[in-house]
């Protein structure tokens, strides 16, 4: 199993773990927490036996004596983490079957530890690598293997490992370590639905960059939509721990279209929780649990709406190949979410006129953090991208089709439209859809065709305009794509053969994934991206 939008790594070093819950005689008293001057003084007895609410010798709504300002001790770290369990098992009305371990691991550790345990597959790598190029997110200056990476190792502040069932915080000072009240809690919910459900399973369920975010969007929604929850009531119904302001200096900020392509589950998936609380309670998420919705448009749009079947017959001929052993059937599924990015991600880096750089913001459910709704996204309703090499090794080069299916014609003319239009920003002098197209140099440069019938739209990409037409065939050759004309083809780029193979390799080794949720950057994803915002504004 092999995820396509995070990181993974192994067993790290244990700084501290939950004690386990003790219990003392008595029911609870029918008194809520009191006060003694500026101090919470808890006024419960322990339970005869755990109930929902209770954790370790804590009830939810209690005090605790702990400061952050100096870093956490073992102690603090038991109170800290049981009354934050009995927190969750408050909002979320289940409780903990068992203890959590929590561990905390500086980030040079966690970078480190991810670096070693990356598990080399060159042939994923050279196929994932045309999937993000697609999507106009990483070019061929860069492996996608090693840009997740770089991305997720900066930004992860925690994250639960259903493999060994525990949490690790990631922290930059861990002789002296501080526990984010947020990410606490965030991962806490990994752990419960890991203990009523398979977490592992449900996690390692699909084979489909849009199928791993609509899962996620159960998933991180829920933990996400708890933790908002409990925010809410900090200060005013609850005492919670002050985290220390991080006064660390910013690294080099990462690439945004990968952020904002994982922090889709996190902002629109708390929306997709409260939806189905409002049809069916909690049983309704426990079944969306069990039976996760097939794309992120369902978590987007709040739909059960299916995507339409995609039939597709690989026609390439000389020595051009898919990758049959990845992915389903040698495909992908990128999904409206991940379009949605590129849309937005080519806007802002080329801006290409696609969509408002600040659509993303427009959002106004307090539950929902950006906004992946645009015009020439919606109204997908299915795509594949079927990444192609010719030869292997050194001497491989590489392309894909990209078959688009939308509701209606309407909806394809958008995407063509804004597509065009990112073709343009890179270099192209215009985009009529009626022809072969060359990038002639950057990070993206290659040659594409876009062919369209009714609702479907086949983007045909390669090296040259010869290895286009020898990945797919256009129908004045004898093809089958309804009715798209080849066109004029502009003269190429680079200095490839004939054959239309003139693509350098970009794969390197790289990880085949993580089975750990909880990206948990929250706090760190939201700040880079507002900054990246507020930039955006000065500029104007």
């Amino acid at each position: 199993m092999r995820k396509r939008v995070s990181v993974g790594l192994a067993v790290l070093i244990v700084l501290a773990s939950v004690v386990p819950a003790v219990g003392a005689a008595g029911p609870p008293a029918a008194v809520d927490a009191g006060t003694d001057g500026d101090e919470m003084v808890p006024q419960r007895a322990d339970p005869d036996e755990d109930v929902v609410g209770w954790e370790g010798g804590y009830w939810h709504n209690e005090s605790i004596d702990v400061d952050q300002s100096d870093g956490l001790s073992d102690e603090e770290i038991d109170a800290y983490v049981n009354r934050a369990m009995a927190r969750v098992e408050y909002i979320r009305e289940r409780e903990f079957e068992s203890d959590v371990p929590v561990e905390v691991i500086s980030r040079e550790e966690f970078q480190q530890r991810s670096s070693e345990n990356r598990t080399s597959n060159a042939s994923f790598d050279a196929w994932n690598d045309q999937v993000w190029e697609a999507l106009f997110i990483i070019g061929e200056d860069q492996g996608a293997n090693d840009a997740l990476q770089t991305a997720s190792g900066q930004s992860t502040a925690g994250f639960y490992a259903p493999g060994d069932d525990r949490i690790r915080i990631i922290t930059d000072s861990p002789g002296s370590p501080t526990i984010d009240n947020a990410t606490l809690v965030h991962e806490l919910v990994h752990a419960l639905q890991d203990q009523s459900g398979d977490l592992g399973e449900r996690i390692g369920s699909t084979e489909t960059q849009d199928g791993d975010l609509a899962v996620d969007g159960v998933v991180e929604g829920e933990a996400n939509y708890v933790e908002k929850r409990y925010t809410e009531r900090c200060g005013i119904e609850w005492e919670c721990v002050d985290t220390p302001s991080d006064d660390s200096e910013p690294g080099e900020p990462p690439n945004l279209g990968i952020l904002l392509t994982l922090l889709q589950p996190y902002s629109d998936g708390p929306v997709y929780i409260d939806w189905l609380r409002e049809q069916g309670g909690w049983d309704a998420v426990d079944a969306a649990f069990e039976d996760p919705p097939e794309s992120s448009e369902q978590i987007i749009h709040l739909t059960d709406e299916e995507p339409t079947p995609i039939e597709y017959e690989d026609r390439a001929r000389n020595g051009w190949e898919t990758f049959p052993n990845q992915g389903e059937n040698g495909s992908d599924t990128v999904g409206e979410a991940s379009m949605y990015v590129m849309f937005w991600y080519q806007a802002r880096t080329a801006r290409a006129d696609t969509v408002p750089v600040r659509s993303v913001s427009r959002t106004t459910d307090p539950l929902d953090m950006y906004n992946y709704d645009a015009a020439p996204s919606a109204g997908w309703g299915n795509d594949r991208v079927f990444p192609y090499h010719r030869g292997s090794g050194d001497d491989a080069r590489h392309g894909y089709v990209w078959v688009t299916e939308w509701d209606t014609p309407e909806d394809a003319s958008q995407f063509v439209e804004a597509y065009g239009a990112i073709l343009e920003a890179q270099g192209i002098s215009e985009v009529d859809g009626e022809g072969v197209y060359v990038v002639p140099d950057g990070e993206f440069e290659d040659a594409f065709r876009i062919d369209r019938s009714g609702t479907r739209v086949t983007i045909v990409n390669g090296p040259t305009p010869e290895a286009v037409e020898n990945i797919r065939p256009s129908v004045d050759d004898g093809g089958s794509d309804g009715g798209a004309s080849s066109g004029t083809t502009a003269s190429a780029g680079g200095d490839g053969g004939a054959d239309g193979s003139d693509a350098e390799p970009t794969d390197e080794g790289g990880t085949t994934g993580l089975e750990a949720p909880g990206f948990g950057a929250l706090s760190a994803l939201i700040a880079v991206l507002a900054a990246a915002l507020v930039a955006l504004r000065r500029r104007d």
